[in-house]
């Protein structure tokens, strides 16, 4: 009998992306596996039914049989509570689950007997760079933010040579050099404006540099596992944020991606820095989800401080569903080739290494080894 995967319309506040495309659609349903979408599944995307419908996708008006009858669910956003509900015991759940701030939920697919995969802890090794969500969400991500930081500021980006005079580019600068910040950067160099970026990464700055950037210079090498950066030591943090703060202050915008996985955002522009800056200058906080490289930041707002612009959006790659949508959506197409064996039979041994890694929950008991911890620490 052939796999059955459902694809349910995201319902989280805000969420316009949709897990698969009518393309991949195509190619799963080709290779025999069967494909039920939700009405209105995609519309936010720009994926209406008929198009999942001619990619030979049903499309299902009944949200509670959708969820009943799959074998497999794909969704963008973890699965809320009345959605385990739905789910038969022994389903499998594939989606971007960020467990430790939804320890609540991955408790209900524990006690529910799903099989629950988290797409971002897929390791990242050369095998998996085609399933790396965070990395195709991270490339929307920077590009939103750039042409936030341009809508925000009160300047032009590019030099402009007019009848009334000569106008400067805008100077931007990048705080963190990973996937959404050589986007921003490559984005902000295709507006016109002078681009910086900076990363506690030695490895990063000739990335930087072939986009067109100057890298900031600071004789340390903070490379850590997984393509992250490790966490810097004081003496280290002093050193970094003395020429941080010299390159704030002379920015018109400035775009904030550091991360550190399973960790709060770390600080890197402070309220006195903010202070420093030129009144109009705009900060685009993409860390804002996990608390803000910026002191000052709110998360899903935007505030004015010192005369400064302070945005901390969440969610951007829902800003641009259509594209996030079918990067995210390749994503699943390749992961999927690891969960279904050519015969087309579900695959219940997890040893690959990819499939172990993002394994979240199988069998009533988390096999995520960080989340069990923290679930026993909140006596879940």
């Amino acid at each position: 009998m052939a796999i059955s995967i459902a694809v349910p319309r995201e319902v989280s506040a805000g969420e316009r992306r949709v897990a698969l495309v009518p393309d991949v659609v195509k190619a799963l349903t080709k290779a025999g596996r069967l494909v039920a979408v939700e009405a209105g599944a995609g519309l936010a995307a720009g994926y209406p039914d008929e198009v999942y419908a001619a990619a030979g996708a049903t499309v299902d008006t009944d949200r509670t049989h959708l969820f009943e009858s799959a074998q497999i669910v794909l969704k963008v956003q973890p699965p809320n509570a009345e959605e385990i509900a739905a789910m038969a015991p022994g389903t499998v759940v594939v989606a971007v689950m960020n467990a430790s701030r939804n320890l609540d939920l991955v408790a209900r697919m524990r006690d529910a007997k799903l099989t629950a995969f988290a797409l971002e802890l897929v390791p990242r090794i050369t095998r998996a760079q085609s399933m790396d969500v965070l990395s195709s969400q991270a490339t929307v991500a920077g590009y939103r933010a750039a042409l936030i930081g341009a809508e925000l500021t009160p300047k032009f980006l590019p030099m402009l040579t007019t009848a009334a005079g000569t106008i400067r580019p805008a100077k931007v600068l990048i705080l963190g050099a990973g996937v959404a910040g050589l986007m921003s950067i490559a984005t902000a160099r295709r507006l016109g404006a002078i681009v910086e970026g900076y990363d506690v990464r030695r490895a990063a700055g000739e990335q930087v540099r072939s986009l067109g950037a100057k890298f900031l210079e600071l004789q340390i090498n903070a490379e850590g596992t997984g393509g992250y950066a490790r966490e810097l030591t004081d003496e280290e943090k002093k050193q970094e944020s003395a020429m941080v703060a010299k390159a704030v202050a002379d920015a018109d915008i400035v775009i904030t991606t550091a991360a550190i996985p399973g960790r709060r955002a770390p600080i890197l522009v402070r309220d006195e820095m903010v202070a420093r800056m030129r009144p109009g200058s705009v900060i685009v906080d993409l860390a804002a989800e996990t608390g803000g490289n910026c002191e000052l930041t709110k998360p899903g707002e935007t505030i004015v401080a010192h005369g400064v612009t302070i945005a901390g959006p969440l969610n951007l790659p829902s800003q641009s569903a259509f594209h996030a949508s079918q990067m995210f959506a390749k994503n699943l197409q390749s992961f999927l080739d690891l969960l279904v064996t050519k015969d087309g039979a579900l695959v219940t041994d997890y040893s690959d290494e990819i499939l172990a890694a993002s394994l979240l929950v199988a069998n009533g008991e988390v096999r995520h080894q960080p989340t069990a911890e923290l679930l026993a620490g909140g006596k879940k």
